[in-house]
């Protein structure tokens, strides 16, 4: 579920950096959240296992 949103966002992120400069900077913001909690769930989510 959490991969599925990183890639909407990088999807939506790169329509944003090429077509809408408007909300790129908006959605570049979501993206590099999206990478943070991500990482932060790859290593806290190993522990539990």
């Amino acid at each position: 579920m959490l991969w599925t949103i990183a890639v909407i966002l990088l999807v939506l992120w790169l329509l944003g950096f090429f077509a809408f400069h408007v909300a790129g900077g908006i959605i570049h913001i979501l993206l590099v959240l999206a990478i943070i909690v991500g990482l932060y769930q790859l290593f806290v989510g190993r522990r539990g296992v």
